[in-house]
C-alpha cells in the first residue's frame, strides 16, 4: 500500500487546495439528496455510473445523489468515509493523465454491519432507483436454466430468513416488500452488470425470489417493478499503488481509492423508468427502447475479443491486454475472430459500424496506460463463454456452418482449466463451478477428445446445438491437439498460416 500519511486526505476540507488542472465537483454537495442506492461498489460502477451522475449533477439537479452498498466488505467505505466519499477518476492513455474528483456519491454502507440502515434506506420514498454492479456471480442465477439457483446457499438462508437477507435477491425483495407494506411507491431496479439482457435477468431472479417468499408479493414484483435493460462499456482494471502514487502527485493530496480507467466510456439504457431518472443522455448516454443489439456487439466483439485474449495469454505468459497486442501473433487472431466469426452474428447496430466498432476495440485495447490483466479477465469463464462466444456460435452452426475461431478459444479454455503449462509455470482458476471444471479436465488430461468430451458435456456452459455438433467438437479437439503438440505459441502460428 502506498504511504498515505505524508500529505493531507482528500476530503471536502481541501478540494480547494487542488490544482487548476483537476477538475472537481461545480456543485454543492451539501445540497443534494440521495436518489439512488447502488449495490456492489467498485470500480466500474465509480468510474461509470458515478461520473455520468456526477456530469448530471453538474447541471443543477440536486436530487440524484448516490449512496453506495458495499456487499462484501468493508475496505472501500474504509477508504471513502474519510475522504467525505470523494474519490479521484484517473484516465489514462499514452503520455497524458487527466485526473477528476468525482461528488456523485453521498455516502458509502456496508451490509456486513450496517443491514438495517441499508434496508431503511432503500425503503425511503426518495430513492427511486436501486442500480446494481455484483458480476454475473452476484445474481445466483442457475447457469443451465437462466433461472434462480434455489440450491445455491446463500439463496436458502435467505429463504429461510427472508426479513434478514445477505443476498441481492433477498435485499430487493425485502425492501420491495417493505415499500409495499408501507405504502411507498415503488422503486426501479437498474442493473449495470455486463451481461445479456440484465434487466431480464434482474427481474426474472427476483420475481423468484419474492414467489418463493410469498406469491402474491412476486404478482406484485412482476407487475409492479421496473427492470430496464442496459448495456455498459468502459475498461476499468483493478487500482494499484502506482496509481494511487500518479493522483498523489497530481493532486497534491491523498486519495486511498481512486478508480483508474480508459478515455472511452459508453452507456446505452432502455429507457424505462417509472419512477423517474437523472438526465443521464445530458452526460452522453443513450436512451433507447432496445438495447439489444447494442450489448451484442460489446458482448460478443469487445468481451468476446477480451477471452480470447486472455486465455491465450495465459497459457503463453502474457500478463496484460496491452502486452497481447503487442504480441505479434494475438492482434492477428482476434482480428480473425471478428472477421470470420462475430461480427456478421452482430444484428444492426443504430449509428454503429461494427467493423469500424471493432477497429476502435483495437485502439483501446493496445492503451500501455490501462493494465488490465488477462488472468483478471479470465474468471468466471462458466458464466462468460455463453454470450461471449456460444451464441454466435450456435447462430453460425445453425446456418450449417462451423466458426473459425471460437473453437481455439475454447480450446484455450480448456488447457487453462489444467491449471499449468506442464513446465512449471502455474495459475488459479477463478469460477462459480471451479471445482467441477478443473477436475473434469484433471481426469481427462490424457487425452484432447476425452477433455474436449469432458467439458462440452457441461449443460450450464455449452448448449446441446453446440456441444453436439460434430464439427464443432472436431474442431475444438484439433485446436487442443494443436496446443498439445506444438505449445500455444506453435498452435497459434500453424492457425494464422491456416
Amino acid at each position: 500500500m502506498s504511504n498515505l500519511t505524508d500529505l493531507p486526505r482528500l476530503s471536502a476540507a481541501t478540494i480547494a487546495a487542488l490544482p487548476i488542472s483537476v477538475r472537481r465537483p461545480t456543485y454543492d454537495r451539501e445540497a443534494v439528496t440521495p436518489g439512488i442506492v447502488h449495490l456492489g461498489i467498485g470500480a466500474f460502477c465509480r468510474a461509470h455510473l458515478g461520473v455520468y451522475t456526477d456530469e448530471v449533477l453538474a447541471t443543477g439537479v440536486k436530487d440524484w445523489g448516490i449512496v453506495g452498498v458495499d456487499l462484501l466488505a468493508l475496505d472501500m467505505r474504509a477508504a471513502l468515509k474519510p475522504q467525505d466519499c470523494l474519490y479521484t477518476k484517473l484516465e489514462r492513455i499514452a503520455g497524458e493523465d487527466r485526473l477528476q474528483v468525482i461528488g456523485s456519491f453521498l455516502d458509502i454502507l456496508t451490509t456486513i454491519d450496517q443491514e438495517t440502515e441499508v434496508l431503511a434506506l432503500m425503503c425511503r420514498p426518495d430513492i427511486r432507483i436501486i442500480t446494481i454492479t455484483v458480476t454475473e456471480k452476484g445474481y445466483c442465477q442457475d447457469a443451465a436454466t437462466g433461472t434462480l439457483d434455489e440450491t445455491h446457499p446463500a439463496i436458502r438462508a435467505d429463504l429461510e430468513n427472508p426479513r434478514t437477507p445477505k443476498t441481492v435477491p433477498g435485499l430487493l425483495t425485502e425492501a420491495i416488500r417493505r415499500r409495499r407494506e408501507q405504502g411507498v411507491p415503488a422503486f426501479t431496479v437498474l442493473s449495470c452488470d455486463n451481461l445479456a439482457q440484465n434487466g431480464v435477468t434482474a427481474r426474472r431472479i427476483v420475481t423468484r425470489f419474492a414467489e418463493l417468499v410469498d406469491p402474491d408479493l412476486g404478482g406484485f414484483v412482476a407487475a409492479t417493478i421496473a427492470f430496464p435493460c442496459t448495456m455498459v462499456d468502459r475498461i476499468t482494471p483493478a487500482t494499484r499503488d502506482a496509481e494511487r502514487d500518479a493522483v498523489k502527485a497530481g493532486l497534491g493530496l491523498v486519495d486511498a481509492w481512486p478508480v483508474v480507467t480508459e478515455p472511452f466510456r459508453q452507456w446505452v439504457i432502455e429507457d424505462n423508468f417509472p419512477t423517474g431518472r437523472p438526465a443521464w443522455e445530458k452526460a452522453g448516454a443513450i436512451l433507447t427502447d432496445d438495447v439489444h443489439p447494442f450489448e451484442t456487439m460489446k458482448l460478443r466483439c469487445l468481451n468476446g475479443a477480451h477471452s480470447l485474449l486472455a486465455y491465450l495469454s495465459v497459457l503463453l505468459g502474457i500478463e496484460t491486454v496491452a502486452e497481447a497486442m503487442a504480441d505479434p501473433h494475438l492482434p492477428r487472431v482476434i482480428r480473425r475472430l471478428w472477421d470470420e466469426d462475430l461480427i456478421a452474428t452482430v444484428p444492426p447496430v443504430p449509428g454503429t459500424d461494427v467493423t469500424a466498432y471493432t477497429h476502435d476495440l483495437e485502439g483501446r485495447f493496445v492503451n500501455p496506460e490501462i493494465r488490465h490483466l488477462t488472468i483478471q479477465i479470465s474468471s468466471d469463464g462458466s458464466q462468460k463463454l455463453g454470450p461471449r462466444w456460444l451464441e454466435a456460435a450456435g447462430e453460425i452452426l445453425a446456418e450449417g456452418g462451423c466458426p473459425k475461431v471460437i473453437p481455439l478459444g475454447v480450446a484455450a479454455w480448456a488447457l487453462f482449466l489444467l491449471r499449468s503449462d506442464g513446465n512449471g509455470r502455474t495459475w488459479g482458476v477463478a469460477d462459480p463451478i471451479a471445482e467441477r471444471l478443473t477436475a473434469i479436465a484433471a481426469a481427462n488430461a490424457h487425452s484432447a477428445a476425452a477433455l474436449v468430451d469432458g467439458l462440452l458435456a457441461v449443460r450450464e456452459i455449452f448448449p446441446e446445438g453446440v456441444a453436439a455438433n460434430p464439427a464443432f467438437h472436431a474442431a475444438v479437439v484439433a485446436r487442443v491437439e494443436a496446443i498439445r503438440r506444438f505449445g500455444a505459441r506453435g498452435a497459434i502460428e500453424a492457425f494464422l498460416a491456416e
